[in-house]
Formats: C-alpha cells, sequence, structure tokens
C-alpha cells in the first residue's frame, strides 16, 4: 500500500490521503509524460542526478501520482522523480493512479513545488495567475485554498507588472523577489530599468534599492525646498506599500492628510478594492 503524497498536501486535499487504501502499479516510463501544468519551467541537471544516484541505490521509496488520459499517463506529482527514473534507465515506475480534474492537477502540481520550495517566484507569481484565470477565484479564495497569505499571493503576482527584462533576471536569479517588489514601488517606471542596471552593476541589496527607491519617490521639480517626511509617516508608507503591494504615499497636512495608493490597471484596481473591501 502506498504512504502519504508527502507531508501536507492531505490537508488541503483529504482524498489523497486514501493512497493507503489503493494498490500502487508499476507503469511503464514509456506511458508516462509531464504535467501539463507544471509550473516549474526548470529542473536543475545537478537536482535531477543526485535524485538518480539516491534511486539507483534505494528505488523509488515514494510513488508517483498520476491520471489516465488518452494516450497513456498524465503525471500529477512526481515529475522530478520521473526525470530521475529516466536517467537511471528504469522501465517502469511504481504509480499511484487518481482521478483528478485539470483544476485539481493545477493546485497539486504548484502545492507540491511550494513546500519543496522548488519554484523561483516567478514560476510561483504565474501559477497563482494561471490559477485565478482558469479556476475563476480572487486573490482571496486561493489564499485560503493554498493557505497562503493574501498578501503574500497579491505581491508575488505583481512581480509580473515588472518590465519583460527585470522578470527574467528575477527568474535566473540575478535579481530576488526583494529587489522586484523595491522596483515596483518606484512611482515613475521609467526609472525601473536605469536603477536595475545600477542594482546589477554595484551589487545593491535590497535594503540599499529600498533606499533608492525612496529617494526617487521623493524628487521634486526644484521649485520650493521640500521637508522631509518624518520617520512616523516613512514607516506607516512602507508597512501600507507591503499589505498592499504597491507604491503608497502619506501627506499629512495642517488640519487633515491623504492616502494615495497607486494602480496599474483595471485587475490591480480590483485587486485593491477587494482587499480594501474586506
Amino acid at each position: 500500500m502506498a504512504k502519504g503524497l508527502g507531508r501536507g498536501l492531505e490537508v488541503y486535499f483529504p482524498d489523497m490521503g486514501e493512497q493507503e487504501e489503493q494498490a500502487i502499479e508499476e507503469i511503464s516510463i514509456d506511458e508516462l509524460r509531464p504535467n501539463p501544468y507544471q509550473p516549474r519551467k526548470t529542473f536543475h541537471a545537478d537536482a535531477i542526478e543526485e535524485l538518480k544516484d539516491s534511486i539507483l541505490e534505494y528505488g523509488i521509496i515514494q510513488p508517483l501520482v498520476a491520471r489516465k488520459s488518452i494516450k497513456g499517463y498524465e503525471i500529477v506529482v512526481g515529475e522530478r522523480r520521473f526525470r530521475a527514473a529516466k536517467e537511471a534507465g528504469l522501465r517502469s515506475v511504481p504509480v499511484v493512479v487518481q482521478e483528478l480534474s485539470d483544476e485539481r492537477m493545477m493546485e497539486l502540481a504548484l502545492l507540491e513545488n511550494l513546500q519543496r520550495e522548488d519554484l523561483t517566484p516567478i514560476e510561483e507569481a504565474q501559477a497563482y495567475r494561471n490559477l485565478m484565470d482558469e479556476l475563476k477565484i480572487t486573490q482571496e479564495e486561493l489564499s485560503k485554498r493554498l493557505g497562503k497569505s493574501r498578501s503574500h499571493i497579491a505581491n508575488t503576482v505583481r512581480l509580473l507588472s515588472l518590465p519583460d527584462q527585470v522578470v527574467a533576471y528575477i527568474n535566473n536569479g540575478e535579481l530576488t523577489m526583494g529587489h522586484g517588489k523595491a522596483l515596483i514601488g518606484l512611482k515613475d517606471k521609467e526609472n525601473i530599468i536605469p536603477l536595475v542596471n545600477k542594482i546589477r552593476k554595484e551589487k545593491l541589496n535590497v535594503r540599499q534599492v529600498e533606499s533608492l527607491v525612496m529617494q526617487l519617490n521623493d524628487k521634486k521639480p526644484k521649485q520650493k525646498e521640500q521637508t522631509k517626511k518624518d520617520i512616523f509617516i516613512q514607516e506607516r508608507e512602507a508597512i501600507l506599500r507591503d499589505r498592499l503591494g504597491t507604491a503608497v504615499s502619506i501627506k499629512r497636512g495642517k488640519k487633515k492628510g491623504k492616502i494615495e495608493i497607486e494602480f496599474y490597471n483595471d485587475d490591480d484596481l480590483q485587486r485593491l478594492i477587494e482587499f480594501l473591501d474586506k
């Protein structure tokens, strides 16, 4: 009988825990194909090689999960094991066959990778967006289904609003998610690429970038000498910027003040409305 899928998946999908009641089938490698909804696009050769060595020595300890398709089987969970098994020259692998919808496949593939921390921030962002588009659900609903905070999902998806060149740098690890979040806060989007070039050239860390973004956002036309915002206002702006996932400016007057919240398109505006309406 099969063991569990990996700790945690059964929390989100209780029926997966029923594997113990299902027999493991030995299925030919040639009959299996990758999950078309796999969010991870890059499989590192070194990691596959290490797993191959482990399989050669100990075998496949945890079975794959797949669903029957028109031609053979589609892998739901365990694509890395499948790739390593092929490298190891195995002709068949242990598989638990499940009946799953496309939506369920997307969710399971994303959850497995999130638990193993295998995704780049960009792959994670694209997976969140794909799930929301396919399932026609909001960030709030996705947050509840995946057990991820809404602010985390919002901030991650916002990375996709950055220029393609910057998205590529985050995806290949030249920039971190922290760099990306700081860059999103830039009011003048024409400053993004020059700032990214500076980050890469001078190897700036996230705190340094956040400081530069704050300086660029505070720059005003040379009409009057602007008074610098006190630390209390700056801290509150930072808190709101992190929670809302967008640039926020607090302006205090003599009797009243105002908060300006940026949005980039209709979808982004709807996201903010949903967040504030909670």
